[in-house]
């Protein structure tokens, strides 16, 4: 007999959306089993992006689409245990958990990522940050390495709407090449591995002291170089150059599953290719599961069904290597209280369910 089978086959969602429902009780862990199974207690939970300040309404909606997790993005004046458990309570009095609270002053920070003055003071604040974390009980966060991934034409070169009419971001690299320097220079490679290097060494003794996670994403759009400073995490090579500078069972992927589809061939790895690689090592910490239309040089962000992706195999992978943890749309076309979102959640349920029950009959 099944240990999972369907709750709902279709739930009215925001703005009249119906999608695939939910599954009786939460995720068991899959076969097989990772090294590293994480602190989710065994299989793929939902989650979402909330705002930093969420509303009562906000909150309800998220639950009836089904979100297990939430992860939150906010600014520096946050970044303290007051406002991090706070936070925690109030979600957790709406049934869902809080996966992260990320701080954006910190994150793809140019000071940080081309070692320009004053870096010294912003790895200490991201050590603090650690810190706050595990006092407000929070055993996960992302960092990318990224400069200047925060000003727009470097991150999307437009928007286009989507098959069902919905604006979508867009980035084209014959637009993106004609940009000029972001940084007023030209940083190498070995310029930017130099500043990883020295951030993550800074930081993940005081992560490891206080049981927190890093989980490193992509570099998004995965191309060699923007505005002049290279982007190094578009490999799989390289993302074993970095967990061996990291050094640690607390350092792993925050896999965006977009961001790898963006590149196509040219990163060496498919998306289900990097999944069955890094997953048995139980290195993926958190998955970002959304799609593309096509693979660079041009590409347009879809809904999670209408890309060139098979989300379905995406997905299995996950199930079959056992992932534990926390998975998100990361962007969705419209935005996070979009109907599309609401869409979107409840096709990546089913989708969690379908593998689960494929498992069940093999």
């Amino acid at each position: 007999m099944n240990r999972r089978t369907f709750h709902q086959r279709l739930g009215a969602l925001a703005a009249g959306v119906s999608a695939l429902g939910a599954r009786e009780g939460k995720a068991t862990p899959a076969r097989p089993q990772p090294e590293s199974n994480g602190p989710f207690g065994g299989g793929i939970y939902i989650g979402d992006r909330i705002s930093p300040e969420p509303s009562d309404a906000e909150l309800d909606f998220f639950k009836q689409c089904g979100v297990e997790f939430a992860t939150i993005w906010t600014t520096i004046d946050r970044s303290n245990a007051d406002y991090m458990i706070r936070t925690r309570k109030k979600l957790e009095s709406h049934q869902i958990q809080l996966l992260n609270i990320g701080i954006l002053d910190l994150h793809c920070d140019p000071t940080i990522v081309l070692a320009l003055p004053g870096v010294d003071e912003k790895i200490e604040q991201y050590r603090q940050y650690l810190g706050h974390l595990h006092r407000a009980g929070i055993e996960y966060t992302t960092y990318a390495h990224m400069a200047n991934i925060k000003m727009a034409p470097y991150y999307q070169t437009g928007q286009e709407p989507n098959v069902r009419g919905v604006m979508s971001r867009a980035f084209d690299m014959e637009e993106a090449k004609d940009l000029p320097l972001s940084h007023g220079r030209v940083y190498e490679d070995e310029e930017i591995w130099r500043s990883f290097e020295r951030f993550i060494r800074a930081v993940m003794p005081v992560a490891e002291r206080n049981g927190v996670r890093i989980g490193l994403h992509p570099d998004d759009p995965p191309v060699p170089s923007l505005g002049g400073v290279a982007r190094i995490f578009r490999t799989p090579e390289a993302y074993d150059r970095a967990l061996e500078i990291a050094d640690s069972e607390n350092f792993g992927l925050c896999f965006c599953v977009g961001t790898w589809a963006e590149g196509g061939d040219q990163l060496g790895k498919t998306p289900v290719e990097m999944i069955r690689y890094f997953g048995p090592r139980g290195r993926l910490f958190k998955i970002h599961f959304r799609n593309v239309d096509a693979p660079l040089p041009k590409f347009r962000e879809t809904y999670v069904d209408e890309g060139y992706l098979d989300m379905h195999e995406v997905m299995r992978a996950l199930a079959e290597t056992g992932f534990n943890g926390v998975i998100i749309p990361d962007h969705v076309p419209g935005g996070a209280l979009a109907p599309g979102a609401a869409y979107t959640l409840g096709y990546i349920r089913a989708l969690r369910d379908r593998a689960y029950a494929d498992l069940d009959k093999a």
